[in-house]
């Protein structure tokens, strides 16, 4: 795949001297590398989430909420192959449950609303603002990401919503209406029986579910070949967040999960701050759906990728990150 080359690719002024892009030295987390453990208060107690800053660029802070639930910051590093040289500053972070944050055994703290909450206490701590903060989700992060939209967007200079629906209703019904039917049948019925009898922790499970769906939708790669960060990703999942808000798999979501009945479609005119929804070909949620958010959002824009899937960062990287990019320094017009 040609890696292009986005410091030639936009305008001047909008690529900071890597000189400055890389000197820390006026920033309170020089220190630690940009790292900062962020308190979160919660109904079940105090916590601590992990941070990190890649840059020195205050104009434009963007805060990636990772997928899942309960996955980690991990599978986003290929972010460090492009915005680096387009001169933004990004923040990644693991959210409560998450990675190198705390891992409290407290089942009433997966709940979006508190999750939304977490999001603006780590936003205060970072010292982003209007000015400044633009929100990104991918995945679940897509969904807290409109939540926190819906809630504060007076605090936002921007949003991306990167994979995701607006409604989980929806998201089953593409699943269940246009990619299990492609499916090899007696495979899938495999899988729905293991669900039905509770036995996801069967090896064979998982090994269904990637010959059948995941290098189709989630990363169309060969197993083998996933990008180390990918692989890490996935292997650090938390099932417990995991289980409790999605269900057993990324094919569809359970009726009992926390985030079945989820649906903003409705709301998404609300949202009046600059809004760039990302969609994939391949995406294991409908691209024309992600495509008629962006016409109802006020200020929205799409970017497709056509030889993409849930992860698009990585299957249609070129066309994923020179889109992104280019909303990013859109914001300065």
């Amino acid at each position: 795949m040609r890696r292009v080359d986005l410091t030639a690719r936009y305008k001047e002024e909008h690529v900071r001297p890597i000189t400055s892009y890389l000197d820390y030295s006026n920033r309170d987390d020089v220190l630690s590398g940009g790292v900062r453990m962020i308190p979160v208060n919660t109904p079940a107690g105090s916590y601590q989430v992990w941070t990190k800053r890649v840059g020195n660029a205050p104009d434009l802070g963007l805060l990636l909420l990772h997928g899942g639930p309960g996955a980690t910051h991990e599978y986003l590093e290929a972010f460090d192959s492009y915005l680096p040289a387009a001169g933004i500053e990004y923040y990644y972070y693991d959210q409560l449950g998450s990675g190198h944050s705390d891992q409290p055994e407290e089942p009433s703290l997966w709940e979006l609303e508190r999750f939304v909450d977490e999001v603006e206490q780590v936003r205060l701590a970072l010292g982003l603002d209007r000015d400044n903060f633009v929100l990104f989700g991918q995945s679940w992060g897509g969904i807290l990401a409109i939540e926190y939209a819906l809630q504060h967007q007076q605090h936002l200079r921007g949003l991306v919503i990167s994979n995701m629906v607006s409604s989980v209703p929806a998201y089953n019904t593409y699943a269940e209406q246009v990619l299990m039917p492609d499916m090899d049948q007696a495979a899938l019925a495999e899988i729905k029986s293991l669900e039905a009898s509770g036995d996801i922790e069967n090896p064979r499970y998982m090994e269904l579910l990637h010959e059948q769906h995941y290098v189709h939708h989630i990363l169309r790669m060969p197993i083998g070949d996933w990008p180390e960060p990918a692989r890490r990703g996935f292997d650090h999942i938390n099932p417990a967040i995991y289980v409790k808000m999605q269900g057993p798999s990324e094919l569809g979501m359970s009726a009992d999960a926390t985030l079945a009945k989820w649906d903003r479609t409705g709301d998404l005119a609300a949202i009046e701050v600059p809004t760039l929804v990302i969609g994939a070909r391949h995406d294991t949620m409908d691209p024309a759906y992600m495509e008629m958010m962006a016409g109802r959002l006020p200020r929205g824009r799409y970017l497709y990728c056509p030889n993409g899937s849930h992860m698009a960062m990585y299957d249609d990287q070129e066309t994923y990150f020179t889109g992104l990019v280019e909303f990013l320094h859109g914001l300065d017009d």
